[in-house]
């Protein structure tokens, strides 16, 4: 049983990003020609990615830092529908012909709020703009609280056979304090429609660090969980940024959890799900340990993205809606948050891009190295030198001397030729990572803590 040593947590506590992009969203650029950034999409080739945000709740979770809209009508889905497909007219006028799609993902927000015609209606859209791979991996995030077996059908028309389950905790003391109340019976419902379906893989997310929570809470509710029995877990470290997500402070009201309790569940999740089944795929991800993600990590293939863990590598990330973050091999773009400004944007046939990245040969190395220590919890200096076209000891002398205080702290080993992340380590990772980032220091971003 790994035990989280507190005296760790004391000292490395620390606000960081979370690595789902290198450089990190705050280092994009405001006024970044979009023409430029135009360019990099069309010069793009081989398989797509796509995502689709939307950003409709009927009521606000207060522990969300989402980008959502709460609201309780139907007509401003079926607007933002139509949004979306005039966004899609912009994006196939910049992009190769032929391209094919391999991923698709639905994020929000709550797709579901979408009524199921609406979905058949968007299905008749994607499947005319864009072409499938047979086997390609089509997922949704879905609210069992807000579920019908007929959304369960119409996503599964439009080819989904993944679907994401939010739960975040099961004691009601916890779900009436964050404005989530949700029952077992709600979350059953859900799988069965879903596996009736012929869904291929189910994934349920979590949170830690909620209110009310503790490593006994955390633990009854990882056993009512496995009862679902589902391929993949997200357990999320509750991100406290109350200056992004002002309906936060609500939850300071009811008191969270020290770092030193949170670290503790943390223990007890990664003991529970690691003796059930689930390999630790690192940060807040777990999969059965014959799940492709689980296979992708033991193979040293898997990748990071805003999506979080993915086996899918060099993959151009379209994305739609607002706030969505695209990615190509040298670039990211993200879209306006606004929806009168986004629709605006789209008015004018341009592009709805807020800021962007250009990535430089700096940040091309840095990306891989960060990708792979948050992926693989390992570095093979002889492998990235030879990938990287660098002496890669001599191009990081100064990140790895830094290292020294976390070797001597047991969080990681270091050889003549590799450095690896301890199990202890794993729970620093970000801190690990950040010794990597060139802009961190200069930046003025703020972040949730790593713990």
């Amino acid at each position: 049983m790994l035990k989280p040593d507190l005296r760790l947590v004391e000292k490395y506590n620390k606000p960081g990003p979370r690595y789902t992009s290198y450089p990190t969203a705050p280092q994009f650029i405001d006024q970044i020609d979009i023409e430029k950034l135009r360019l990099e999409a069309t010069h793009e080739s081989g398989p797509l990615s796509l995502y689709f945000h939307i950003p409709f709740c009927q009521s606000m979770c207060w522990f969300c830092g989402c980008t959502k809209i709460i609201s309780s009508q139907r007509e401003p889905a079926e607007k933002y529908i139509k949004l979306l497909e005039r966004e899609i007219e912009h994006y196939r006028e910049n992009i190769q012909p032929g391209r094919e799609v391999q991923q698709l993902h639905f994020g929000g927000g709550t797709p579901n709020y979408l009524d199921p015609d609406l979905i058949d209606h968007f299905t008749g859209t994607l499947h005319k703009n864009f072409h499938f791979a047979p086997n390609a991996e089509i997922s949704a995030e879905l609210d069992p609280r807000r579920l019908t077996e007929k959304h369960i059908q119409a996503f599964r028309r439009l080819g989904v056979n993944r679907v994401s389950f939010g739960v975040q905790d099961i004691q009601l003391k916890t779900q009436k304090a964050v404005n989530r109340v949700q029952s077992d019976e709600q979350n059953r419902n859900a799988i069965e429609w879903a596996r009736a379906a012929g869904m291929q893989s189910l994934n349920i997310d979590l949170i830690y660090g909620l209110p009310y929570q503790t490593p006994k809470s955390i633990r009854n509710t990882i056993h009512q969980v496995l009862e679902y029995s589902p391929d993949r877990l997200a357990v999320f470290s509750y991100a406290h940024v109350p200056w992004m997500a002002p309906a936060q402070k609500i939850l300071e009201r009811h008191g969270l959890p020290a770092p030193e309790q949170k670290i503790k569940m943390l223990g007890v999740i990664i003991e529970e799900l690691t003796s059930n089944g689930y390999q630790y795929i690192g940060m807040d991800h777990f999969a059965k340990v014959d799940d492709s993600l689980a296979v992708a990590q033991r193979n040293k293939t898997m990748q990071r993205n805003f999506q979080g863990y993915s086996t899918f590598k060099d993959i151009e990330i379209a994305a739609f809606g607002i706030s969505s973050i695209s990615q190509t091999k040298n670039s990211y773009r993200q879209n306006i948050k606004d929806i009168d400004a986004y629709e605006k944007r789209l008015s004018l046939g341009q592009l709805p891009v807020e800021k962007g990245y250009i990535l430089t040969p700096d940040d091309h190395i840095r990306r891989t190295t960060i990708m792979r220590l948050m992926c693989d919890h390992s570095l093979d200096f002889h492998q990235l030198s030879s990938e990287l076209n660098i002496d890669f000891k001599d191009h990081f002398a100064n990140e790895l001397n830094q290292l020294l205080d976390m070797e001597i702290d047991g969080l990681l080993e270091r050889s003549e030729n590799a450095l690896q992340v301890t199990p202890q380590g794993a729970l620093f990772i970000r801190n690990i990572a950040m010794h990597f980032d060139a802009h961190l220091a200069q930046s003025s971003a703020k972040h949730s803590k790593t713990v």
